[in-house]
């Protein structure tokens, strides 16, 4: 997930720490697809405390040579479909401005289910760090 998340040059870099830990501790909100021993493909989430019956996508990443194959809506579709016996219907992630990518993934995945998509602003540039755009967080309801 690292190496996916690293050769994006879209995606924050975590630590390798991060990754391993996020895969040990919310396996159960996260998705890995592997193509024969190697990870192509991720979706790390959690449930959020405060909402329950939401799952919140921190990343979804694909690796180079599966992008355009409908791999990430597929991960998205993939965890909808997994949480939905616990209750949850409503899926929530912050995508920035420029990530034209996400923002169209996430609008199919949205139709694809009859669901609803929004978005609005969350969190500012100015608490991100220099460069890095505003977050706008999308809803999946």
């Amino acid at each position: 997930m690292w190496e996916i998340a690293r050769d994006s040059g879209v995606l924050d870099l975590n630590s390798p720490y991060a990754y391993v830990l996020w895969g040990a501790e919310f396996s159960e909100s996260s998705v890995v697809v592997e193509v024969g021993d190697r990870v192509v493909g991720f979706v790390t989430g959690f449930l959020r405390p405060s909402e329950p019956d939401t799952i919140f996508v921190w990343q979804v990443g694909v690796d180079a040579d599966q992008r355009g194959k409908g791999l990430a809506a597929r991960l998205l579709h993939s965890l909808m479909d997994r949480l939905a016996a616990r209750g949850v219907v409503r899926l929530r992630t912050t995508i920035s401005p420029d990530n034209e990518a996400s923002q169209r993934t996430f609008g199919a995945v949205a139709r694809d289910r009859g669901m609803a998509l929004s978005s609005e602003d969350y969190l500012g540039s100015e608490l991100l760090g220099e460069g890095h755009e505003p977050e706008h967080l999308y809803t999946i309801s």
